[in-house]
Parts: structure tokens; sequence; C-alpha cells
């Protein structure tokens, strides 16, 4: 093992270690370091000298001893040598209660019997401050705001030998800040606080207080913007610098008077028609009030006021927005709620009513503002009839006849309503419709016409209408009398009422059916001794006719579709009544009366041929009315042969005739005409030769009548 090595000295210059100091002992490689307090040893390895042993108690006696070590061990412990570590340093505690001091303060040091502690600016600009104390605590005064200072402290014992030192840098806290300005933004409620900046502020705040409300804002900068401030409202503004030693004093405090708050509690109300009234509560620091009234076309009229209410003209018809604000020094207030209010839609104009039918009128009028729908009320006695739509136009039916409605259009809107200060028209209905009651035939196309009457003064007009034309008649009662109607003629009969207010609907028609007319010609032919052919021209309006013979020795009678009838039965040689009545299809009838008809003369009986002396024969017949002309016809092959007698005679000759021929031999009565008869019956005989002379003559029988 190497020799023991001898300590030199051994001194402390930091509290936790001592540094011992010795002679190198040959082929030593390393040394061990021991430092022993009662029971407590703390050991260290070196190389060489100087060697410290480390981690001990500050103001504490230590026995020091060496060993020096190589490979063939440790040498036994040098002789100890007693050092004491020194004191411990102070641990500070350091703030800077106003801008321009420090204070610092510490614990007791064990073992102290006093303490230095000295103060400089970092920047090494000024003059160091030092100070000896006993005490614990000590402060610094008239330093510079917000700068920053390096602090350093150690204790010393009673031999004066100094410990540890403690350096600990501080900022002063920052001076207040100086020109602080508000500037106020009415429109987004919010300030903009600057101030010049302070030495050493790291941070600004800037409070603005008003009643219980605290606003505050942190920056870095030197300005700061206060947001959502309220309106009305007066704020005490204040700004206080920051840093890491502390804060500055707040500054004097600033007014700042926000713009007022938008007017409350108004109210829009049309005191009469065409003014408005636009009334508000007063608002705190409202100075005088501006009132916008804008229409809905675009034109804005405006108020300026320092009392709480405003008039203003209105149209009917408009929306008007109003917005109302208030002014003070700061500016306008924040925009309120916006009103509007719509005036009462105008009265229809151009109103015009016309009637469409008796009872039925169609009313228009011209479209106006703010009308959204019409409703169109027609006041009469009887009751009133309405119409509501959204059109310019309303019909009215249903309307009572002959009565006098006032009619008013009335404009609505949902937002206010009716207007109910338009004014009328009054019109009149057409009179009410006649009722025909009755239809009398006073003569011959004379009719008379009776109906009922409901109207107050009206004049009826009374048609009858027919293919034959139209007749009319007119009164101002209820009846009047048709004339110079045509027979044979269909007819409906209306009647209408008419007044200045108009013409009332026709009356249900009532049929009416003139007598038919009586034929023009009647003709009479005889076609046998006891039948007569009756023949007519048409009857305008007959269906059917009756024609009748009538004598005192009995009646012929004939009904017959057709316009001409035979009739049976008729006596010879006798006069007869003509008469015919014409029938309609409803069985309305015409009596007709015709000039008398004598039948034909009778027919001569017993007709015999009896030969005469020069060719000649002689006819000869009974006659009942020696008063009747003949005339008597031969007709043979050889020739035909005619003789006429005098009136009285029932007999004729007649000469040359040729014999040997067959003859047909016809004797009638000659008419009043000098016509013959040629329904008389005809007979044949014959008659013979004898020699040159004319011979028998003999009966052949009867041949038909032609």
């Amino acid at each position: 093992a190497p020799d023991i090595p001898i300590i030199d000295q051994a001194y402390s210059k930091l509290s936790n270690s001592i540094t011992v100091e010795w002679r190198a002992v040959p082929g030593a490689t390393s040394y061990l370091l021991t430092a022993q307090e009662g029971d407590s040893f703390i050991e260290a390895v070196v190389t060489d000298s100087p060697g410290t042993v480390t981690g001990l108690k500050p103001a504490t006696l230590y026995r020091i001893t060496i060993r020096s070590i190589n490979s063939g061990g440790k040498s036994q412990p040098s002789p100890f040598r007693k050092t004491k570590t020194v004191l411990a340093a102070p641990i500070l505690s350091v703030s800077s209660p106003t801008c321009d001091s420090i204070a610092v303060s510490w614990k007791a040091v064990y073992m102290a019997a006093g303490f230095s502690v000295s103060l400089i600016r970092s920047d090494g600009l000024g003059t160091m401050l030092k100070e000896n104390t006993t005490n614990t605590s000590l402060i610094f005064t008239n330093l510079d705001p917000g700068t920053l200072y390096s602090i350093k402290a150690y204790a010393w014992n009673a031999n004066g030998i100094p410990g540890d030192d403690f350096t600990y840098n501080q900022r002063t806290s920052p001076n207040t800040p100086a020109d602080v300005q508000v500037a106020f933004n009415s429109g987004a409620l919010r300030a903009i606080v600057s101030w010049m900046p302070s030495e050493g502020a790291l941070t600004y705040s800037v409070t603005a207080s008003s009643g219980l409300l605290k606003l505050t804002c942190n920056t870095s900068s030197a300005s700061c913007m206060m947001p959502s401030l309220q309106c009305g409202s007066e704020y005490y503004v204040s700004v206080t610098a920051y840093n890491d030693a502390g804060s500055s004093k707040p500054t004097d405090a600033v007014s700042l008077k926000t713009v007022p708050c938008a007017p409350v509690n108004i109210s829009i109300e049309e005191d009469e028609p065409g003014h408005l009234l636009v009334s508000w509560s007063n608002v705190s620091f409202g100075h005088y009030y501006v009132v916008f009234v804008k229409s809905d076309d675009g034109l804005e009229v405006h108020c300026n006021t320092s009392h709480p209410q405003c008039h203003f003209q209105s149209d009917c018809g408009f929306t008007y927005f109003i917005s109302v604000f208030a002014y003070n020094k700061a500016g306008q207030s924040p925009l309120g709620d916006v009103f509007n209010y719509t005036t009462a839609p105008c009265c229809p104009s151009d109103l015009r009513a016309a009637f469409v039918s008796s009872d039925t009128v169609q009313v228009t009028w011209a479209p106006v503002r703010g009308a959204e729908a019409y409703e169109t009320r027609a006041v009469g006695w009887g009751g009133t009839v309405l119409c509501n739509d959204t059109a310019t136009a309303c019909t009215l039916s249903a309307l009572q006849c002959d009565t006098r409605y006032e009619i008013t259009v009335y404009s609505f809107s949902e937002a206010r309503g009716s207007n109910t200060s338009c004014a009328s028209k009054y019109v009149a209905t057409a009179p009410c419709s006649p009722e025909i009651k009755n239809i009398s035939k006073e003569a011959h196309s004379v009719i008379s016409v009776h109906w009922q009457s409901n109207n107050e003064a009206a004049t009826y007009i009374v048609t009858a209408r027919g293919g034959a034309g139209l007749w009319h008649c007119t009164s101002f009662g209820n009846s009047c009398t048709l004339i110079d109607l045509p027979c044979g003629s269909a007819f409906s009969v209306s009647a209408i009422a008419r007044s200045p207010a108009g013409e009332s609907l026709p009356s249900y028609s009532v049929p009416l059916e003139t007598a038919p007319c009586c034929p023009d010609d009647l003709i009479l032919t005889q076609v046998t001794q006891s039948v007569t052919n009756i023949s007519w021209t048409v009857g305008m309006g007959a269906k059917t006719y009756v024609t009748t013979l009538e004598s005192p020795k009995g009646q012929a009678k004939c009904h017959t579709l057709q316009n001409h009838c035979l009739l049976g039965c008729i006596t010879c040689s006798t006069n007869y009544t003509v008469s015919l009545k014409a029938i309609s299809e409803t069985g309305v009838a015409s009596s007709c009366t015709y000039q008398g008809y004598s039948s034909s003369a009778c027919c001569p009986s017993g007709v015999k041929l009896y030969r005469l002396s020069n060719n000649g024969i002689r006819v000869y017949w009974q006659v009942s009315d020696v008063t009747t002309n003949y005339n008597t016809d031969l007709r043979g092959s050889k020739g035909n042969f005619t003789c006429t007698p005098t009136s009285g005679q029932s007999h004729c000759d007649i000469t040359k005739i040729p014999c040997g021929d067959i003859y047909t031999v016809v004797v009638a009565p000659v008419t009043d005409k000098r016509t013959k008869l040629t329904f008389c019956p005809k007979k044949i005989y014959s008659v013979t030769c004898s020699g040159s002379s004319v011979g028998m003559v003999i009966y052949r029988g009867k041949s038909t009548a032609e």
C-alpha cells in the first residue's frame, strides 16, 4: 500500500463542501477523502490534490482525513484536521410593492451574525446599492419603474467570514399609464381605449365599470377594444399596467357615456284619417329624437323633436315602416324594432253598377291601393245582399224587383281590416214581372188580357207573338185589349213592366189561339140527283170541317179533314141553307155561313120515244114541276140530236132521225145557268128502217148516267 498522505490545508468556500490540499504520494493512483461529523461519514475519491468533499451541512465542524490508494491497497488515514463549512446563503423573497421600490426578505440563516444585500440594474447602468443588516428584510427605494434589477445577498458568521451568496433578478412594477384616450364607436357599441406605454409593462388591463357591471380587456399593446358596451350607460374607464413584478396603480377613471338605447313603448295610431301619431317613452341620455317614416313606395320623411311624439301625414292603402332613434353627443341609438303600420285601404273609385238582368246587377270599380279583397253590399228594404271577392267586379243576384238599393263597396286588407268610410251608390231594380191571370175574348179579333200588378209605378206592355206577327197593347193599369188579331193563328201572350229603372222579365207566356178562318170560297156541285159535292178553300187554322145543307125537308151533314165533302140524301128542286164550321186542332171553331143552295130540278120519269112521220121522233116524259125547262139529247153513231121544248111542255119532237141506229136518250132539266145536268138516267132505243122511212122504235134498256 502507498504511504500516508499529509494534509496541507482544509477549507470551506461553499456551505456544502470542504476542499483539501496535500502533497502527492508516490505510487498513489487516487485518494479517499473522508469528512466525519459524529457518527456520520461522507467520502469522496479524487485523483490528485486538491480534492473536494461535497454533500456537507452548512456551518458544521468536520474531521477531515485522507488515504492514498493504489493497486496494492489503501494507506492508513492521515492525521485529521478540523474544518467548518461556511454559512448557507439566505433564500430571498423579493417583490416590488411600488413602481420605484423593491422589498427583499429572507429567513434566518444558522450561525449567521449579519447579512449583506446589494442591488444593481441588470443592464449595468446606474450605481450599485448595498445594505448590511442583521435583520431579515429591507427595502430599496427610489428605483426606476419597470426596470430589471439584480439582487445579491449573503450571510457572515461571528468571525466575519461570508457564506454562500444568493442572486435574484427582480423587476420593479410598471408606472401608471399616461394620456388615456377613449374613442367610442356608436354604431358598433364599442370603444377603443389607448394610452402611452409604461416602461417595463408587459401587459395592460382596461376596466370599464358601470354600476355593478364591469368589463375588462387585457392586451400587451398600448390600446384595447372594449366590445359589447351597453347603450344608455355611463362607464368609468381605467388602465392598469402589469409585469412580472405586479401592477401599477390604475389611471384616473375616464367617463364614457354611450349612445342612448333605442326608444321603446312605441305606439302608432291614426288619430284621424290621414294623420299618424307616433309616440314612445323617453330614454336615458337621450337629448333628442328622430323618427323616420318610409312608405312602401320608397318615399321617406322624418321628424326631429325633443318630445316623445311626432305627427305625420298618411295616405290610404300604404304601409309605413317606422323607426325611432335617440341621439346624444355620443351618436345615434342602435336600431330598435322597425314597426310597420298599414293604413286602411282606399275606397274603390269609379264605382259603376250595370244591370245584366232584371234581378242581377254587375258592380265594377277601379282597383285601389292596399285592398286585398272587396265586399259589395246592397241594402234594400227587403234585406241585404253581399258579395265578397278579390276581383274588382262583383255580381249581385237575386235582388228584389222594383226596389231601391244602396250599393257600397268596402275594401279590405289583412293588416287593417275594412275601410268603412266609402261612399254609396243608389240603384233601382227593374219592375217585377206581371202575372197574367186571364185572357178573354171580347169580340171578333178583340182579346182582353188581365194581369196582377205588384209595382208602384210602371207601364205594362202586352205582346202577342205568333207566326202571323206581333201585336201589342199598353196600359198603366192591370189590363189591356189586343185588337185586330188574325183568325186561325196561335199566339204566345206575355207581359212586361217598364219603368225608368228598366224593364222586367216577361211574364210566363199564356197560349192564345184565335178561331180558324172561314174558307173564302165554297163551291157546291151536284153530282147526282141526291148527291152534292161541296169543296172549299183551306181556312187558316182549321183542322177539320163540318158542312151542313139544311132545308125543311131535312139535313145533310159531313165532318171531314179534307177541304171537300159529298153530301147525300139531297132532295131535288129544294132550297138549302149552307153552313160550314171550321174547327182547329184544339177544338176552337168558327161558324161560317154562305149563300143558300138550290138543288137541281128533278130528272123526269116515264121517258118514251114515239115514231112520227117524216122521219121524226117524239120524246115524251112525265114532269113534277111544270115550270122546269128540259133538254133532250139523242146520241147515236149516225148523229146527235137535241131539242128543247118550251116551258111547261113534257115532250119534244126531233125530225130527220136516221133509222137503223141505236140511240141513247137523256131528258134532263135545264139549270138557271142554262147548263145541262148529266146525271139524269139514260135510255137506249133502236130505231129500225122501213123502206126509206123510220121504222119501229124498240126500247133496248137503260144506260148508266154519266
